[in-house]
């Protein structure tokens, strides 16, 4: 009943935070299997982790295997708690948090299958995070029959919504799902009634460890009105043609008022290849958290670019980097490890 009576919106990432959420990378396709692997994951999302701490508080959720080890990586001032896990991509396997007209905070419970039943992937615990996440955070679980990622979508909290019929529309994930159906559940679930869809995602988010389409490594909202589009500058990456489409896709669209974007390029890395590939480097992965922003690195001539561009949009933040080269070999970025909860409105927060 308290469902459909309350109106839920999903706030911009920009507003006012009472937490992060992570997970602590257990052993297997995210972490690695050897020894070396696995240390290597665990101290670039300890990094990150460590980072936030500094202004705001960030909770790691830790399988019960690495109860142990966690401590030597977190800060001590890093909550933890014992949460199965199969991986440690938080903004896909936790809930997307909602606001309630009537002062109450909510958590999306999205149902999870390892992005589109990837062959690599396991999600029995997985799928079970987000509703453990909402209980421990005191959120009213708000189930949604969607299959669908947190790093698949992105809001401006002011009623527009990004989407990819690479991931929502996916055969894999929701077979003959139709569009309008899936803007349903955008407007109930997050109050988000305007939405902007986009073809795909990017070209090596098709690879083997890729989600097929995920939103948050090609745009992102900085503030009302603004969105900042991945600029892949060179016609020899793939990724050229894929950041051409969006930015004529959101110069074409407006926002919730009818207002034109200002749009923001933010520049691809200047390397283009790794050993598997192009890459899908983006600063557009990033994180705003309270008086700051988590932005990944490459030791790339780009980072100095980037990071003045989020300073400029983003006034009041300070800009941090944290090295997300070892994060992105393993499928995603800054963003796709976190989930922020938004604080209550009231005196009390």
């Amino acid at each position: 009943m308290s469902e459909v009576l309350t109106e839920w919106r999903m706030p911009a990432e920009t507003a006012p935070q009472e937490r992060v959420w992570m997970g602590f990378p257990p052993a297997g396709p995210t972490g690695g299997t050897t020894a070396e692997a696995i240390d290597e994951a665990r101290r670039a999302w300890a990094a990150v982790a460590n980072a936030i701490a500094e202004y705001q508080p960030v909770t790691v959720l830790v399988d019960p295997a690495d109860t142990a080890i966690a401590p030597r990586y977190l800060s001590a001032s890093i909550e933890r708690v014992t949460v199965a896990l199969d991986d440690a991509w938080l903004r896909d396997i936790g809930p997307s948090f909602v606001l309630g007209d009537d002062g109450r905070l909510g958590a999306i419970d999205w149902r999870f299958n390892g992005w589109g039943q990837r062959e690599w992937a396991a999600w029995g615990q997985d799928d079970r995070v987000a509703a453990a996440i909402a209980e421990l955070a005191g959120a009213e679980r708000i189930a949604s029959t969607l299959i669908n990622e947190g790093g698949g979508i992105a809001v401006d909290g002011a009623g527009a919504v990004v989407l990819t019929e690479t991931v929502q529309r996916d055969p894999r994930r929701n077979p003959d799902i139709t569009q309008a159906a899936v803007e349903a559940e955008m407007a109930e679930r997050l109050g988000a009634t305007h939405p902007i869809w986009l073809p795909r995602g990017l070209h090596r988010d098709t690879g083997y460890f890729g989600t097929f389409g995920h939103v948050d490594l090609i745009a992102a909202f900085p503030a009302p009105g603004c969105v900042l589009v991945h600029d892949q500058r060179d016609p020899a990456h793939p990724d050229h043609a894929i950041a051409e489409e969006a930015a004529a896709i959101f110069e074409a669209a407006t926002t919730a008022d009818g207002a034109p974007w200002q749009i923001q390029r933010l520049p691809a890395p200047n390397r283009l290849r790794d050993a598997h590939g192009f890459v899908d480097y983006s600063y557009i992965n990033h994180l705003p958290i309270n008086g700051a922003v988590i932005m990944g690195t490459f030791d790339d001539p780009a980072d100095a670019e980037a990071m003045a561009i989020l300073a400029e949009a983003y006034p009041g933040r300070r800009i941090v980097g944290v090295d997300a080269r070892a994060i992105f070999a393993r499928g995603g970025g800054v963003h796709c490890i976190t989930q922020q909860q938004p604080r209550l409105p009231g005196p009390s927060h």
